[in-house]
């Protein structure tokens, strides 16, 4: 997978710097094109740029982050957007939702939490770029692979067990995600379980249980652990924050 090209967008010189210095970029397979200090200089940067990731604070000078989000989508509608910003506030919140953001996160930054957000993003966008490829008639067996984990998710997976579906050995399955997608096998399936689950959790009444083995868990013990370590938070406290922020 090439790398992702990244424009960083803060008033904030040592937030930039910072950004730059403290995260390893090149192990998540991105690269810093541009900054940005203001909202128009944003957008000019990413007109010129063309960055496949803005990491974007709102509070910024002349046009706040989220303007900027709304203009840019107009000519840039694949373009991803990440939020970064002290203010932990529902309404900057919601409109961010609106917006289709990936993901807003609070400063001062947690790195190794980014880190996932930018895995997730990666995962996020190669799942796009693969409906367009199949679409196209274009299909690679990374896609195919893919598409059967989506669709047995809820049973027992591994390399051994694509190994044999697929008639590929499970190096060679294994170093594809890592050339394709940039993340490792188990990164993605936990990334995908989670996904499940999270839309299980929002959108059904099912047990902590169901929406574990649905999300191909068995033992909803261990899906918790692993939730709370992707989230911050358990599955029942996730659901709770959701019906909480939709009575407001």
């Amino acid at each position: 997978m090439k790398k992702l090209r990244v424009l960083l967008v803060d008033d904030e010189i040592m937030i930039r710097e910072g950004f730059k210095r403290l995260f390893d970029w090149e192990a998540h397979d991105c690269e810093v094109v541009g900054e940005a200090a203001d909202g128009m200089e944003a957008l000019t940067k990413i007109d010129d740029l063309q960055p496949d990731i803005a990491i974007m604070d709102i509070n910024i000078p002349i046009m706040n982050g989220l303007k900027v989000i709304e203009l840019a989508r107009i000519k840039h509608p694949d373009m991803a957007f990440v939020i970064v910003s002290g203010y932990d506030d529902f309404a900057y919140c919601r409109k961010a939702l609106q917006l289709k953001i990936t993901d807003y996160l609070l400063k001062p930054v947690n790195y190794e939490e980014f880190g996932n957000c930018i895995d997730n993003l990666k995962i996020a966008m190669f799942q796009q770029q693969a409906v367009q490829d199949v679409e196209q008639q274009e299909e690679r067996p990374i896609h195919g692979i893919i598409r059967y984990l989506q669709e047995h998710l809820a049973e027992e997976i591994s390399l051994s067990i694509l190994e044999e579906e697929f008639h590929l050995s499970a190096q060679y399955i294994s170093q594809l995600f890592k050339n394709e997608i940039g993340v490792n096998f188990l990164s993605y399936l936990t990334n995908i379980r989670m996904e499940k689950a999270k839309k299980l959790l929002l959108s059904t009444s099912l047990s902590i249980a169901e929406v574990s083995e649905q999300s191909g868990y068995g033992d909803y013990r261990v899906f918790t652990k692993i939730f709370k370590k992707a989230e911050g938070i358990t599955p029942s406290q996730y659901r709770r924050d959701f019906l909480e922020d939709t009575l407001l």
